[in-house]
Order: C-alpha cells, then sequence, then structure tokens
C-alpha cells in the first residue's frame, strides 16, 4: 500500500526547497530592475503555498518507504517540480503558451537543452538566471538534491537513490546517504565555481560567466546568449567550456572516491573513467572531421 502521507510530506518540502530556489531569481530580477519582479513574487508565493498545503497533508506520516513508494515520489517529484517551474514564464507573458513553458521548464530541469525559443536575448534577466538555475539544478537530479537536504527521507534514502539513479550501485560512500549527497553536491559547487571563475578571467561579465558555468556543469546546454559561446569570440572561452564539459561528465561518485579518499591516481586506472575518455575522444576527432 502507497504511504500516501510521507510522499505529500516529501512533495512539499521539495516545494519549499523550489520557493528558495525561485526567491534566489527573484533577487536577480530586483536586481536588473526588469519586468519579471512580479512574476516571480507570484511564483515564490505559489510554491509556498503549494508546499504547505502538501506538508499540511502529509502531517504525522511515518517514514516508512516501500520501493513503490520511492518510484512514485521520482516521478511526482520530476512532474510537480516542473509544473510549478513554470510559472516565471507563464506569469511573466514571456512564454503564453503553457505546452511551451511546460517543455522549456522539463528540459531544464532534465539538462536535455532542448529549447522552443528562437531568441533568448529578449528576455530579462531573473528569467535567463531561472532558466540556467534549473539545468543546473538537473544537472545532478532534483531528487539526488532532495536526499541532501530532506532529513525526512531517512529509512527510504537508498530505495528514492535506487529509483532515481540510471545505473547499477556497487560503491557505498558513506554509510549515511544523505552525507555522501552532500559531498557529491560540494564536488559539483566546487566545479560550478572554479567555472564561473574561470569564464570571469577570461572576459565574460559576472552575469554570463554565473550563467553559463551553470549550465556548463550541468552538460545541459542553456545560454543566454542566441549564439551561446561563440557569442564572445574567444577560443579561450571556447577551450575552458571544453574543459568543465569533460570534468562534469566523469561520473561523480568516481571523483568523490579519488579527490576525497585521496586516490588520485586510481581514477587513471578506472576502467569506467578510462573508457569514458576513449568514447569522447573518438567522437570528438570523428565529429570534429565531419565537420571540417
Amino acid at each position: 500500500m502507497i504511504n500516501s502521507k510521507l510522499i505529500y510530506k516529501i512533495l512539499g518540502q521539495l516545494l519549499f526547497i523550489e520557493a528558495f530556489l525561485l526567491f534566489i531569481s527573484l533577487l536577480v530580477a530586483y536586481y536588473y530592475q526588469q519586468d519579471d519582479i512580479f512574476a516571480f513574487v507570484v511564483a515564490t508565493l505559489t510554491t509556498i503555498g503549494g508546499g504547505l498545503i502538501l506538508k499540511w497533508k502529509g502531517h504525522g506520516a511515518d517514514n516508512s518507504m516501500s520501493r513503490r513508494d520511492a518510484y512514485l515520489v521520482v516521478s511526482l517529484s520530476w512532474i510537480i517540480f516542473s509544473l510549478f517551474g513554470t510559472l516565471p514564464f507563464m506569469v511573466s507573458g514571456y512564454i503564453n503558451n503553457f505546452t511551451d513553458a511546460y517543455f522549456e521548464t522539463m528540459s531544464g530541469f532534465t539538462t536535455t537543452g532542448a529549447t522552443i525559443l528562437d531568441d533568448v536575448e529578449c528576455f530579462p534577466h531573473g528569467l535567463l538566471f531561472w532558466r540556467s538555475l534549473t539545468q543546473w539544478i538537473g544537472g545532478l537530479g532534483i531528487v539526488f538534491f532532495t536526499i541532501a537536504l530532506l532529513p525526512s527521507l531517512v529509512g527510504g534514502q537508498t530505495k528514492v537513490f535506487a529509483a532515481e539513479a540510471t545505473g547499477p550501485i556497487k560503491t557505498k560512500l558513506h554509510p549515511r546517504l544523505s552525507t555522501s549527497a552532500k559531498w557529491i553536491w560540494s564536488i559539483y559547487l566546487v566545479l560550478t565555481i572554479a567555472c564561473a571563475v574561470s569564464f570571469w578571467a577570461a572576459g565574460m561579465g559576472f552575469f554570463d560567466s554565473v550563467n553559463y558555468s551553470m549550465t556548463t556543469t550541468a552538460t545541459g546546454g542553456f545560454a543566454p546568449h542566441n549564439d551561446s559561446l561563440l557569442h564572445f569570440h574567444s577560443p579561450l572561452v571556447e577551450y575552458l567550456g571544453i574543459l568543465f564539459q569533460f570534468l562534469a561528465g566523469i561520473n561523480f561518485m568516481m571523483l568523490y572516491m579519488s579527490v576525497f579518499k585521496g586516490k588520485i591516481f586510481e581514477l587513471f586506472r578506472n576502467s569506467e573513467f578510462r573508457l569514458y575518455i576513449s568514447v569522447v575522444t573518438i567522437a570528438t576527432v570523428w565529429i570534429m572531421s565531419l565537420l571540417i
């Protein structure tokens, strides 16, 4: 039987996290004083309201979670997170069609990179930041982000993580999965900051460097300019983009074991890492030859 109260509780807390992310985007919109401020106010308050309702419906829930519950949590998390993520686009009027707004938001959270927008440069800074932020959050997965932050998943973390993961899990990083998630998110954050600083040092403005770093480390591809990195006409910027895309494509659990456990050289002896390098190199050379 499905533990509906626990699912309501988790989804409610997850919406509070999304409301906080929307609030950050609101601060960006307020800083630039553009016409998307009201949209983010509405989106933030609406998301908080949705979170409160779900938390109320989940009041008194126990933390017993079955595998069926875990799969349902994962599925609903993507759907609901993306649903509330459409609000800034819809309320601001920059994307009038719900289907288009939902597609753009889901593309961001899944780091798919597909877009329905022909001209992103007409968007205000707040919406551009929110668009990039959706990809950055999706870079490791909404549910993985949730595991790192929400104590309510104690007792069901492993099941939720197994439902979210796309491959076999053979290495237990830490006795508590939430601690492992926090360490992996810290690697992701450090990589993003390093990318932003590198882009800024290469000549990008602060806003662009932050946005491009979020979508580069998420390997998603959203950009605040129509011609993406070509906008800067800088080989250095492109090489930095290549470097951080490559680093972000490495298995983060593997990075955790090699960097934080002090086993750097074991990374190069790992068969998965060697295969990754081989596939990237062969594919790059082949596609480059086709383009030439």
